[in-house]
């Protein structure tokens, strides 16, 4: 009777023949040590070289992703694996293959999601360039851990583990290097229990560039980071905006006054329609955020997604936005009757009134569009969709090596 795999070591390939057996070999050596029974899955993303030959020769168990990216030949190696337990790591031995006890000790005293930490453990001399050991890597993970709100110091270490349920629990979906930002603050989102161990980050051997590129895709990680940190970058800066914005106008719609002996006048109130109005609009789009997120993940549904899906949002909104119109028209026809009442007095008494009103109309409208484009992607969210063909579960193409104890 063949005993079911425990482990399964996943290996994104792209042309790595002169490392490759190495870290495969590793791999099998560990399993051996620790008496469990693992396999090797090798994800190879297109590779020209004698990678897919040499994965073949050691047993491994090959998946071809023809979707090129870091995220894709993950994705389609880790559906494809068979344990429970799954550990991922790059194939240029620059993390030791040889080292995983501590990540599978991690994941059998309970927790779902292990990740290195190779300034805990040590970093090698050559083995990180300095922009990203000084500057790239301490700042995205600073920014991506108070977004998160996961202890976690090294975001982005490659080598990670994790459960096969917990794997589904993350529903990933990026395709590129952002890959790495998207599993650990999916895994945070939805709950999972996440420690890091310290490992050692030792010098890669291959001989070529790596694919890794620092701007690119640096600048691809701080875009996801921020884009889905909808409440930061939207809701709570377009939140105090608005409000500031709605007690400046309150207070200057009157005419100028004096606020602890400063003279407050027509240009606060300009700047109080300006935030009110970019407020809004953050708000409004931080709530559409909100929305299209959860119907990626929808155990990320909290109370703001909760109300604007719910059956009276648009609604709501829709007559908001009527009010906040009728009451600016209110405004401009007290004002207009004022005008044709004395058609040669001077109508300076009625400027802040008047700003008052049109950011009262501005506002409006923009609550009323609002809700319709709010109905328009609670309603897209809701059809039903046939998931794209390259995450539908293991449908990668894969050749059937031998399982490696």
């Amino acid at each position: 009777m063949v005993n079911p795999i425990r482990v399964s070591a996943v290996i994104p390939c792209l042309n790595e023949e002169k490392t490759l057996a190495l870290c495969i070999r590793k791999a099998q050596r560990s399993f051996e040590q620790l008496g469990i029974t693992g396999q090797v899955v090798v994800a190879d993303n297109g590779s020209t070289d004698r990678s897919v030959e040499i994965a073949r020769s050691l047993g491994a168990k090959v998946v071809h992703e023809l979707v090129r990216g870091y995220g894709s030949a993950l994705r389609a190696g880790i559906s494809a694996a068979d344990g429970e337990i799954i550990i991922m790591a790059d194939a240029d031995d620059s993390y030791d293959w040889s080292n995983i006890h501590g990540f599978i000790a991690k994941i059998e005293e309970g927790y779902d999601f292990v990740i290195g930490n190779r300034f805990k453990g040590g970093i090698m001399p050559k083995a990180m360039p300095p922009l990203h050991r000084y500057l790239g890597n301490p700042v995205l993970s600073t920014i991506a851990r108070l977004i998160c709100h996961v202890p976690v110091g090294d975001f982005h270490c490659g080598m990670r583990a994790f459960t096969r349920d917990a794997f589904a629990r993350m529903e990933l979906y990026t395709p590129g290097m952002e890959f790495a930002s998207e599993m650990l603050m999916n895994a945070a989102r939805n709950g999972l229990r996440i420690i890091e161990i310290p490992i050692v980050l030792h010098p890669d051997k291959r001989d070529r560039p790596p694919h890794l590129r620092s701007f690119r895709d640096g600048w691809r990680h701080l875009r996801f980071i921020l884009t889905y940190a909808p409440t930061q970058i939207f809701w709570l800066p377009g939140l105090l905006m608005f409000s500031m914005g709605l007690l400046l106008l309150c207070l200057l719609a009157g005419g100028p006054t004096t606020i602890l002996g400063h003279f407050v006048g027509f240009h606060f109130l300009a700047l109080g329609s300006l935030l009110s109005l970019v407020g809004f609009n953050f708000i409004a789009m931080g709530v559409l955020a909100k929305v299209i997120i959860a119907g990626k993940h929808p155990s990320l549904r909290g109370r703001i997604v909760r109300w604007a899906t719910g059956p009276w949002a648009m609604e709501v909104c829709l007559l908001s936005g009527i009010a906040g119109v009728a009451l600016g028209l209110i405004l401009n026809t007290g004002i207009l009757l004022q005008w044709l009442a004395h058609p040669l007095q001077p109508m300076e008494n009625t400027v802040h009134l008047a700003i008052v009103a049109m950011t009262m109309i501005v506002l409006g409208m923009n609550s009323a569009f609002a809700a319709f484009l709010l109905n328009l992607l609670v309603s897209e969210r809701d059809r039903p969709h046939a998931r794209p063909r390259s995450l539908q579960g293991n449908e990668a193409p894969i050749d059937s090596g031998l399982q490696n104890c």
